[in-house]
């Protein structure tokens, strides 16, 4: 694993500091957005080698909890704006959030769609092993709402703490079905299926970022995300299937 990129999944979070002549920058950021971010800060360092970005993903809940603790972090990119604005509350941002991405939800499958997984209406068959993110969780709520709207009421057999911690069990055939984003299943076309979600159930999901008050290095956090949502940055976004800000 690339030293410059943390899981949230359960270790210790890095602070930014100066290393030698480069910056640390902690970008905490939801995991659904691994693939998008780590592209994104290959390209920053390559035209800012003085700065060393230092990714930390997890679910957007569990990121907020970290920062409300005090946690040292420069961004944040959140899978929901309602986490955003509670850090807002806290008095915690430098600066107003932006929108810098749109996501939609699709239903991951094994390979090959073994249990013939159709839609959202088969969510309520006890006979399948079927997943979701836990609730409060930006695509476990997003993935409930779409439900709702369908009529359906799930019956799952587990809850996951973030998006790729569900598509792994996608993978590995121990689920039937789980709800994901659109993003997730390209990212991971090789090894999963996907069963599209109709427009008319599925919710959008809006991606915030801003700079943490308290990061001590503003500047350089404020310059990671003008990269973001610029030109280069939502390139890459759109490269991997999201909706880009307007």
């Amino acid at each position: 694993m690339k030293r410059g990129v943390l899981s949230v999944l359960g270790i210790a979070m890095l602070v930014s500091c100066s290393s030698g002549e480069r910056t640390e920058l902690l970008v905490s950021a939801a995991a659904s957005l691994a693939d998008g971010f780590i592209a994104i800060e290959a390209a920053y360092e390559e035209s800012h080698p003085e700065v060393d970005v230092v990714l930390n993903f997890g679910g957007s809940s569990a990121l907020r909890e970290q920062i409300l603790a005090g946690a040292p972090t420069g961004v944040f990119a959140s899978a929901n704006e309602t986490i955003m604005n509670d850090v807002a509350a806290a008095g915690l941002l430098h600066e107003p959030s932006q929108v810098f991405a749109t996501n939609r939800l699709a239903i991951a499958v094994p390979e090959g769609n073994p249990a013939g997984v159709a839609g959202l209406e088969d969510f309520d068959r006890p006979e399948l092993l079927l997943g979701l993110c836990a609730r409060g969780v930006p695509c476990g709520d997003f993935a409930r709402t779409a439900l709702q709207r369908a009529g359906v009421t799930p019956v799952v057999d587990t809850d996951e703490p973030n998006v790729r911690a569900l598509l792994t069990k996608v993978e590995l055939g121990d689920l039937d079905a789980g709800i994901v984003y659109v993003t997730d299943v390209i990212a991971r076309s090789s090894v999963v299926d996907s069963v599209v979600i109709p427009d008319e159930f599925n919710p959008t999901a809006r991606y915030p970022i801003a700079v943490i008050a308290r990061s001590g290095a503003q500047d350089t956090a404020t310059k990671f995300v003008s990269f973001v949502l610029g030109a280069e940055g939502q390139a890459v976004l759109a490269d991997r299937g999201f909706g880009v800000h307007e």
